[in-house]
């Protein structure tokens, strides 16, 4: 009986033991998660923006909202993690500020960003101004959100050295503390983070001085190390690469079935809002559109492959119903201020100045350029910038034939109502002029007329390819019939004066021209967008072909004619009413500049023919009579051993 009491006494203690002490079950492990809260292509919209949907106008984005979102996920959740996919900067008037003050790096510090990488915007003032937004973020004592580069490369010259700029920007991205790759660990998850440029994204940064290496290659290498060498548990790539609808060009689709180690990919780049994830083998993708219109919210957990599967995914809006946070508010109003003083008041204007009122809607951003036609909006700009010089040197203007805008370097819109400065600034908002102050400016050059003529087919023949090279004209118009050949779509183009008659096109003669800085060095690329048949070769007055574009820049008392203040004072010139200037119903429909004859007959086709066309005509013609040839002669052999 003592034997038995025993024994049953040992057993209950056991189990009573196995009771108390915690186990880790497979069921818990199961149950560890992760939530990853995300954003890319804010571009510095610190104040909420307005959109026209369906008739609709909608005030969307904020970042003294997004933080209230964040702040409301982070309630639920405090191990969440916070990170962004690039072009964090570029986009407002908060832009201009980038380099003497870093307001994008230090309000993402105060909302709790963990980590973020660099997106091809990051570099629009080139090295030097990149280096010192780093530089000054860091030197603020703020807390900042962690940098991770992947594979940003620096070339060195012949004699193995880095240029003075490239060398400022290593020195200041060491000292900000950018790196390859970083670890976190989060409830318990060693989370391994790495960033990366695409190459389309790449291309669109080419005064960036860096260079960057392979995106598949370098995202391989690091993976490996993060598995390997750091036994990282979960694998983030925030990828300023995007995804494309067509599948062969989806850069992120592409790096989640070329490197299948990755788990997650934060998608910037594209401006893509995916309401569902991407899923690609094991890697889920995720991208919550542009301007902080949505929070992205992710959460993840492993299943029983131990494989990390999606428990919760959604874009959350920022919306009216939720608060500004007041501490962020006061931060970017303090950022406002800086962007009077040390911008706005060399150009005699004022933040939420009112330039004009437009009594309808100008093509949303969201579709401007879809259409591959005539815009009402691009029609304004390019109209204004020959206005805007036209002002600038008065009695000594020397006519210009036409000035064109591309779609990629128009950057917003308007809708109906008041425009004010900060809305005119948002429309044209990129790059840099040699004089370090934001916004590109405008510069002439003179091409001959069979150039014109050329510009006019690019638009017709390359914007199908190359969407952001859709171009608006004023001066030139044109039609083309999109199921010609390529490269002789074009049939009919001429010059517009400016009483509206036409002149007719002399294929020798020079034509000045007014563009953007960065338009203009665009132009000089047709040929190998082209394969080498199409050509513009932008000039001096006297026909010398240009090597320093920057020479060709348009000053106004003493400051360079920035893209925006050219549509700002051309808006300033309106007629008012109760003061305030009217944007001419002109404005609110097209006006024959370019006009898209969709004829699908074969005359249609085939008629006016252009010197490239009659080429491939002639060599389509010559393999049809080799064929033919071929034929004969294999006819004729048969017969023979046919006789035989």
């Amino acid at each position: 009986m003592r034997k038995n009491f025993r024994i049953l006494l040992i057993v209950l203690i056991l189990v009573m033991g196995f009771m108390i002490v915690p186990q880790k079950s497979y069921l818990e492990e199961v149950d560890q998660s992760i939530t990853i809260l995300f954003t890319h292509d804010m571009h510095d919209h610190l104040y909420p923006f307005e959109i026209e949907e369906d008739g609709e106008i909608k005030i969307l984005g904020g970042y003294a909202r997004l933080y209230s979102a964040i702040d409301k996920e982070k309630e639920k959740n405090p191990n969440t993690l916070l990170v962004d996919a690039g072009d964090f900067s570029m986009g407002t008037l908060f832009q201009t500020v980038f380099s003497s003050h870093a307001p994008g790096l230090r309000i993402m510090g105060q909302m709790g960003y963990d980590v973020v990488t660099l997106g091809n915007h990051e570099f629009d003032f080139r090295a030097e101004g990149l280096a010192d937004s780093l530089k000054v973020a860091k030197d603020s004592g703020e807390v900042l959100p962690k940098m991770v580069a992947s594979n940003v490369h620096f070339p060195v010259d012949d004699n193995g050295e880095l240029t003075p700029t490239l060398k400022k920007l290593k020195d200041a991205m060491d000292y900000y503390g950018v790196k390859n790759h970083i670890l976190i660990k989060r409830n318990g998850i060693k989370i391994g983070i790495f960033g990366l440029m695409g190459k389309e994204a790449a291309s669109n940064a080419p005064m960036s001085e860096v260079e960057f290496t392979d995106p598949i290659q370098s995202a391989k290498d690091t993976v490996g190390v993060l598995k390997e060498e750091e036994k990282a548990d979960l694998i983030i790539c925030l990828s300023h690469s995007g995804t494309w609808e067509d599948k062969s060009k989806s850069e992120d689709e592409i790096l989640a079935k070329e490197v299948p180690d990755i788990d997650i990919i934060i998608s910037g780049h594209t401006h893509t809002t995916h309401p569902e994830p991407i899923i690609v083998g094991n890697t889920i993708i995720g991208s919550s559109g542009r301007y902080g219109e949505n929070l992205g919210i992710l959460k993840i957990a492993k299943d029983e492959n131990k494989n990390w599967m999606v428990k919760d995914y959604r874009l959350e809006p920022i919306e009216g119903y939720l608060t500004s946070n007041p501490e962020i508010t006061e931060t970017i109003d303090f950022y406002k201020g800086r962007v009077q003083a040390e911008y706005l008041t060399r150009f005699n204007m004022v933040f939420d100045e009112v330039v004009a009122y437009t009594p309808f809607n100008f093509t949303s951003y969201g579709i401007l350029g879809k259409d591959h036609d005539e815009d009402i909006l691009g029609n304004l700009i390019s109209d204004s910038y020959i206005y805007a010089v036209k002002e600038a040197e008065g009695e000594n203007y020397e006519p210009i034939a036409v000035s064109v805008v591309p779609t990629g370097t128009i950057r917003g819109s308007f809708i109906k109502g008041n425009i004010t400065v900060s809305d005119v600034f948002n429309v044209s908002s990129l790059g840099i002029g040699p004089d370090k102050v934001s916004g590109y400016p405008l510069i002439s050059v003179y091409l001959t007329g069979k150039e014109l003529k050329t510009v006019a087919e690019v638009d017709a023949s390359i914007s199908p390819i190359m969407s952001v090279a859709q171009l608006y004209t004023s001066g030139l118009n044109f039609t083309f019939n999109p199921n010609r050949l390529i490269f002789n779509k074009v049939t009919d183009v001429y010059l517009e004066k400016e009483d509206g008659s036409r002149e007719e096109i002399r294929d020798e003669e020079l034509y000045r021209v007014v563009a953007g800085l960065y338009s203009a060095q665009m132009l000089s690329i047709v040929g190998d967008k082209s394969f080498g048949l199409l050509s513009i070769v932008p000039k001096t007055k006297e026909g010398i072909p240009i090597t320093d574009y920057e020479a060709q820049i348009i000053y106004d008392d003493g400051h360079e004619i920035k893209e925006w203040l050219a549509i700002a004072e051309y808006l300033k010139s309106f007629e008012t009413e109760d003061g305030i200037p009217q944007v001419p119903q002109y404005y609110s429909q097209k006006q024959g500049r370019k006009i898209v004859d969709d004829n699908p007959n074969l005359f249609a086709r085939l008629k006016k023919p252009n010197k490239i066309a009659l080429v491939l005509y002639g060599v389509i013609l010559i393999v049809l009579v080799l064929i033919i040839l071929i034929i004969r002669i294999i006819i004729r052999r048969r017969k023979k051993v046919y006789i035989k």
